[in-house]
């Protein structure tokens, strides 16, 4: 080969069959072998997601996928692994997530040219979905970023509806300038770029709030907490000091910036003519906003990751963002934690009598439970009835023959392990589908750092079944 034919051959490998190396990765032979390997032996498979599709994934943090943290996120390597393959799924096909949080399901779906559709309780998490999947205009976004830079008043007033004590949680300097912020973005009015700017706004929050960074759930952070010479003591002295100081429309520009480029970046990456549906308020309504999904048998497969029995700690993990929300959409997290899948809060009264929840095992468990914690015994056995709801609207909405990949963790109920994934799976094939795959990936948390007793633990590996609907 001729020099020049050897540079040319070189410089079209590097700038196009590296960067496309992602398109080409295929998890088929993979997939055959771990349900070729289930089948004989039916029990679950140990796997790595993250080596499974090293290198072709990038990273975890990949176009808008960081674009605002989130407690719990999916495992972003999962849905991409199950939807690198045809057997499954195919281009064009509709992906339904039913508790899609911030949209991770929803993203991958997305850049492997497939349609998708999602539901999650929390407004925060639907504006994140929203953003995270919809791909914004270069030149038009630079102009609006421009215009809110100039629309910023000089002075403004906190909204009135913030249910929280907001100088518990910012230093006056930090809440006259994000009330400023806010001003502007509130009278933005392409409803997208709105949402972009809310998003950021929302990433900011935590970033310069007195909340610890350590912590998923809001804890004022003070660094004599710990004792003098601890690492963690003079890291959050370091911390405090510089909130004194900080400069919030820096610091919120920066993320701007940042998110903007995510953004500019995902139309490259999203293959076809594909969308997001719809992202409903609700699991257990699906479809009501968006008349293809009120008929059954459209989806042509479901990957989730539902919440767990007390998961209104997600909820709460985002009350920061939530109340200055309520003053554009009329959000209160009260209200919002009142309609959780998982939600802790009962009344003495509601939980005299027990619910059966119709799953054998579950009734047993929760019935000698209750003689310890009446409380954690309703609130288990509440989350699997109101489960149930859920996983038979979404599964009415999958076509015959379509696959269920159930992502899922269990915890503790006072001190005893409680077999969240067993009860689902059990409660997914009695509504008409065959497991046809289980495996198991070892985690580090689902990011849930609170301070728990023994009602409750961290979920340290992660359960992956597949179904298949008769």
């Amino acid at each position: 080969m001729v020099p020049w034919a050897k540079w040319l051959f070189c410089r079209i490998f590097v700038e196009y069959l590296i960067p496309n190396v992602e398109m080409s990765f295929d998890s088929s032979k993979e997939i055959e072998k771990l349900v070729k390997s289930y089948s004989s032996g039916t029990t679950a498979i140990e796997v790595d997601f993250r080596a499974l599709v090293r290198p072709a994934f990038e990273n975890s943090g990949r176009l808008t996928h960081s674009i605002h943290p989130y407690t719990a996120k999916l495992l972003a390597q999962i849905p991409y692994f199950f939807l690198s393959s045809e057997i499954f799924s195919k281009r064009g096909d509709l992906i339904l997530d039913p508790f899609c949080g911030s949209g991770t399901v929803l993203l991958e779906s997305l850049i492997a040219g497939r349609n998708a559709m999602g539901a999650d309780v929390n407004p925060l998490a639907r504006i994140i979905s929203r953003v995270k999947t919809t791909p914004l205009n270069k030149t038009n976004l630079g102009n609006s970023i421009e215009r809110l830079y100039s629309r910023i008043p000089i002075t403004a007033a906190l909204p009135i509806t913030l249910e929280e004590d907001y100088e518990y949680w910012f230093y006056p300097h930090i809440l006259r300038q994000l009330a400023r912020i806010f001003s502007g973005i509130k009278s933005t009015r392409n409803v997208y770029h709105r949402d972009f700017f809310l998003v950021c706004f929302s990433a900011l929050l935590k970033k310069v709030s007195l909340a610890d960074p350590r912590l998923s759930v809001p804890v004022r952070q003070r660094a004599s907490h710990y004792p003098d010479g601890h690492p963690l003591r003079e890291q959050a002295e370091i911390r405090l000091r510089r909130l004194k100081r900080i400069n919030v429309f820096s610091e919120f520009w920066d993320i701007v910036e940042n998110n903007k480029t995510r953004v500019e970046q995902l139309e490259e990456k999203i293959r076809g003519n594909v969308k997001v549906f719809d992202i409903a308020h609700d699991a257990r309504l699906i479809g009501e906003n968006n008349p293809r999904s009120k008929r059954r048998n459209v989806v042509d497969m479901i990957i989730t990751s539902p919440p767990y029995s007390g998961a209104q700690k997600y909820t709460r993990a985002t009350k920061l963002s939530l109340a200055w929300m309520s003053a554009i959409d009329n959000i209160h997290v009260s209200s919002v934690e009142d309609s959780c899948i998982g939600r802790e809060h009962f009344r003495k009264s509601d939980y005299l009598t027990f619910p059966t929840t119709g799953i054998s095992e579950a009734d047993e468990f929760l019935l000698r439970t209750r003689k310890e914690n009446e409380l954690r015994a309703h609130i288990s056995a509440t989350y699997l009835i109101e489960m149930k709801d859920a996983l038979t609207k979404a599964c009415s909405l999958l076509k015959r023959g379509g696959y269920f990949v159930l992502v899922a963790g269990n915890n503790n109920v006072c001190g005893h392990e409680f077999m969240t994934v067993d009860f689902l799976a059990k409660t997914i094939e009695s509504l008409g589908f065959s497991t046809i795959l289980r495996v198991v990936d070892e985690i580090r948390s689902r990011g849930l750092m609170t301070k728990r007793n023994k009602t409750a633990s961290l979920i340290t590996r992660e359960w992956v079944y597949v179904f298949e609907k008769s």
